[in-house]
């Protein structure tokens, strides 16, 4: 935060710092905190990347089936992301997240340093560890997406998009950041590198963004409100409207405005899936219509996010697969 008369670096500019830094990783290569000193052996290393492949399997069903179009080092390594990605936000909001305090995600922050090293804590992160030696992925997404676990500890309240915008990079930005590199650039693609990043950070702003708009009332009941503080207050609202939750117009319009600046995100996002390599285009479109989707839920809730939890049916993501194949062959 700045103080009165400082000149600060806007969260959208501080973040694209990082995006060009790891747009010009893409060109060394991988780029681990130092080599790797240990080895895993062939078995235990297949083992670690299966288990990683049953948990995505299990809990991101629709990415997993869209993964197995990639090329089997690719797939293996996302999935490898995908559990790391997992665990990291299960800290703070799995069920031991009343017993996390900073010291633990300190803990956390050094298992990945020496993961980063080649060395492993346990099996689910020696594919990451694997992972990160083959592809130029870089440490600091995976730093910052801790430092978003560390923001959910001492903070409830945003007071403006900019403060928002940088948790949203923190806890899910990061992810496209992470996974670009596996998912590799079309080799044909006339992208800058950078952009492609770019629209990468764009789909988990988006993402995220509809996670706090589906979540409002469950957020509210644990007294947190993942809102824009000054857009509540033009808006005529208050964080006692929300604990209240009651769908009045007011309230409408302040999510139609919401709603309308997560669809931009996606839409900054299509531009860059378009440029990823072919094989792993369709897992990222299925990604991208099956979460805007959820904006059209809240509206068909008539805007009820208080007590009504906006989801897309299971004939609906069955629905999406082909769409999303077919624009991942375009």
């Amino acid at each position: 935060a700045s103080t009165a008369g400082e000149v600060a670096m806007s969260s959208e500019e501080m973040v694209y710092n990082v995006v060009l830094k790891q747009a010009a990783l893409v060109n060394k290569q991988p780029s681990g905190l130092d080599n790797p000193d240990i080895a895993l052996p062939g078995t235990l290393l297949s083992e670690a990347y299966d288990r990683c492949g049953e948990v995505c399997a299990e809990y991101a069903k629709t990415f997993y089936l869209g993964t197995l179009l990639m090329t089997p080092e690719r797939r293996r390594a996302i999935w490898a992301i995908y559990v790391w990605c997992r665990r990291t936000d299960e800290l703070v909001d799995g069920p031991n997240a009343s017993h996390i305090t900073p010291t633990a995600l300190e803990r956390w922050e050094s298992r990945l340093e020496d993961l980063f090293r080649g060395r492993p804590f346990d099996m689910l992160d020696a594919g990451l560890s694997d992972t990160v030696t083959k592809f130029p992925v870089d440490i600091q997404p995976f730093r910052d997406m801790i430092e978003g676990m560390r923001m959910d500890l001492r903070k409830s309240r945003y007071k403006n998009f900019d403060e928002l915008y940088l948790y949203c990079y923190y806890v899910a930005g990061t992810v496209g950041l992470m996974s670009v590199p596996v998912m590799g650039i079309a080799p044909d693609s006339q992208a800058t590198t950078e952009s492609v990043y770019n629209a990468a950070l764009a789909l988990g702003i988006a993402n995220q963004l509809t996670n706090i708009l589906r979540d409002v009332g469950e957020d509210a009941q644990r007294g947190r409100v993942y809102l824009p503080q000054d857009e509540l207050a033009q808006a005529g609202l208050s964080d006692d409207d929300i604990f209240a939750g009651e769908v009045t117009n007011k309230w409408r319009n302040f999510m139609k405005n919401q709603i309308k600046r997560a669809r931009m995100f996606f839409d900054m996002a299509e531009n860059g899936v378009t440029e990823l390599s072919e094989a792993s285009r369709w897992p990222v479109w299925a990604s991208l219509l099956l979460y805007r989707q959820i904006l059209d839920e809240i509206e068909a809730n008539d805007y009820n996010n208080f007590t009504k939890r906006a989801y897309v049916s299971k004939a609906k993501k069955i629905a999406a697969l082909p769409i999303a194949y077919a624009k991942s062959l375009l």
